[in-house]
């Protein structure tokens, strides 16, 4: 899991930021060769969510950064109810993406999401000058 604006707060930014990362990561993957099975193609799913948590350091011996709240529920049910070599955002992320420009977003329609209940989520295609590989 990847977070974007914390501990630093930046704005409506950090959609953007994670869904570069999310889309330049999935096009890697059409060139990546996993050495042990060249003839495989690396495949991944990635969610997108966008919503308030609650972080801290929890631990003494081996300390660790963690983010608390519905949102990391809900980003990673984003990831887990996404199909392979595609982007899948919460209504919240695309509408922070559609306010900052430059992305390709397709509504997927509602989904039954667990814990949720329905959801319309939408696939991020890709950015307006790079699209995602197929």
């Amino acid at each position: 899991m990847v977070v974007s604006g914390v501990p630093d707060e930046n704005g409506i930014n950090h959609a953007g930021e994670i869904a570069s990362m999310a889309v330049d990561l999935v096009n890697v993957c059409h060139t990546f060769k996993i050495p042990h099975k060249p003839d495989t193609q690396l495949k991944i799913r990635c969610g997108i969510h966008s919503g308030p948590v609650v972080a801290g350091v929890v631990g003494t011996k081996m300390p660790r950064y963690c983010l608390f709240g519905d949102t990391v529920n809900t980003a990673s049910r984003m990831e887990s109810t996404s199909e392979a070599l595609k982007i899948q955002c919460s209504s919240s992320a695309a509408e922070l993406l559609e306010k900052l420009g430059g992305y390709i977003l397709t509504c997927r329609g509602a989904l039954s999401v667990k814990g949720k209940g329905e959801m319309t989520t939408w696939w991020l295609e890709g950015k307006k000058n790079l699209k995602i590989q197929q």
